[in-house]
């Protein structure tokens, strides 16, 4: 390894290091948003380092091919003890900044979603369903009002057959009425007491 690549190496890890602490941090402060889901916890915890071990090596790998050496630890622990000591505090609060400008955007976000979709979405189910009603309420009075032109009619021209049928027809008519009325309530008693012992 030439010295040239020693150096590169030594900037890259010292960076690499640098970049871990960001990381680690930015990595700590969202995962309160699943801290007390602990299989989640867990997932996330292992596929950050996993992902960091990954990333670290793949700049390691395209420095100086992938060689490790007692240095490139060092180099790393370096950059990573200069982060904590200079720059941790700086960039938490630039952290904290970026996290509520994010936070304002996405609920900007979420207002103007609900005013051009949701709210208009809303407003037409409601139209959509008071017009249904209407035309349901509509159609509903004009068969009550068919029914009532042709039940009227219906009933004197049944009432005046009735009267002119012979007195055992009449009589007939009125046992065979009171049947069904007895079976009705039959079966409305019966219907009851099954729903009632249903329910308890």
């Amino acid at each position: 390894m030439t010295l040239s690549v020693q150096l590169m190496t030594m900037i890259a890890m010292i960076s690499g290091g640098f970049y871990l602490g960001m990381a680690q941090d930015t990595h700590r402060r969202l995962s309160i948003h699943w801290k007390n889901r602990l299989l989640l916890l867990y997932v996330m915890e292992i596929s950050f380092w996993l992902v960091q071990s990954l990333l670290l090596f793949y700049v390691l790998f395209l420095v100086n091919n992938g060689e490790l050496g007692i240095y490139v630890f060092l180099a790393g622990l370096l950059g990573y003890s200069a982060y904590r000591a200079l720059a941790a505090p700086t960039y938490k609060r630039i952290l904290e900044k970026a996290i509520a400008i994010i936070r304002q955007i996405l609920h900007g976000l979420h207002r103007i979603f609900r005013v051009l979709f949701v709210l208009p979405l809303k407003w037409l189910f409601h139209v959509l369903v008071v017009t249904v009603l209407f035309i349901l309420n509509l159609l509903f009075s004009i068969f009550i009002y068919l029914f009532k032109v042709i039940y009227w009619p219906v009933k004197w021209m049944f009432k005046l057959i009735y009267r002119l049928m012979p007195e055992c027809v009449q009589r007939f008519i009125h046992k065979l009425a009171g049947f069904y009325s007895t079976i009705e309530n039959i079966i409305k008693k019966r219907a009851a007491y099954f729903i009632n012992k249903w329910r308890s």
